[in-house]
């Protein structure tokens, strides 16, 4: 696939802001990460899964799993299982997570997942704290390639119809994997910025930084204008970065969007720390 032109840019979702002669593209959905992007990051799992697997940094979890003899691969996956489901009794929302989704649902912008977790965590996540939004599709732990390829977020473009790739998507995430995936797959991309990925608000695909998830309304309304220029990719976002951290510190069920869900081998839930 040709590189994408950069930057990206999408006409206001609020009509009142649209001005006539306004070329810029209509916006026609958005792909979340899960761990660290819908849901507060959970990176203690990562040392838990290693020492229950006998592996250390900065061995793949994933690809170490599928590095062992088929017959001790399910065993493995597991006890990786089992941490996941321990730790989701804990998941927290991000900060502006209903708010964001609530806004998304209101405008009709279809939403779609990509993500390293397994399907039960995500459920548990969507079921409790997002019951009535819907997510589609939602790509787990078994599709390949993974991030970051842009093969997820293709997918989840040609479920939703679109002869373009992912050039009228957005990708949001919290990782590497998240930003060159989308940038792979032509799409703008979002990094929800914290303190451990900061570095990655300079990266040369990462598009636009937020701090908290709720930021996006106001972007969208006025129209997204990423920050990505040119042939060369470069971005210069310190200031950006800086301003988006200084004010950081100081019923179960199964879930409508869980329908035809697709599973996703690897992703930034999963990458090596």
């Amino acid at each position: 696939m040709e590189r994408p032109i950069r930057p990206r840019r999408f006409a206001p979702l609020d009509p009142a802001r649209r001005k006539e002669g306004d070329e810029r593209p209509v916006l026609k959905g958005i792909v979340f990460d899960v761990d660290g992007t819908l849901c507060e990051p959970q990176n203690y799992m990562f040392a838990e899964m290693r020492a229950a697997l006998g592996i250390s940094k900065p061995t793949d979890i994933l690809d170490h799993i599928y590095s062992l003899p088929e017959s001790e691969q399910e065993t493995a996956m597991e006890k990786i299982r089992t941490i996941e489901r321990t730790a989701m009794k804990d998941q927290k929302p991000q900060s502006g997570l209903v708010e964001l989704m609530g806004y998304l649902d209101s405008r009709g912008i279809k939403k779609g997942i990509c993500t390293r977790n397994f399907d039960t965590p995500v459920a548990h996540l969507l079921t409790t704290f997002l019951p009535s939004s819907k997510f589609h599709p939602i790509i787990t732990r078994d599709f390949r390639p993974p991030k970051p390829d842009p093969a997820g977020i293709l997918h989840i473009a040609k479920e939703w119809m679109h002869e373009d790739g992912g050039n009228s998507l957005i990708m949001v995430g919290d990782s590497i994997d998240d930003m060159t995936a989308g940038f792979r797959a032509g799409a703008a991309t979002v990094l929800l910025v914290n303190d451990v990925n900061k570095h990655l608000a300079e990266h040369q695909h990462t598009d636009l930084v937020v701090k908290k998830l709720d930021e996006l309304i106001g972007v969208l309304k006025e129209g997204f204008e990423g920050r990505v220029e040119g042939e060369n990719e470069e971005v210069d976002a310190k200031g950006l970065v800086d301003e988006a951290l200084k004010d950081e510190k100081g019923d179960r069920g199964v879930h409508p969007c869980m329908a035809g869900i697709l599973k996703c081998s690897r992703g930034d839930e999963l990458a090596p720390l």
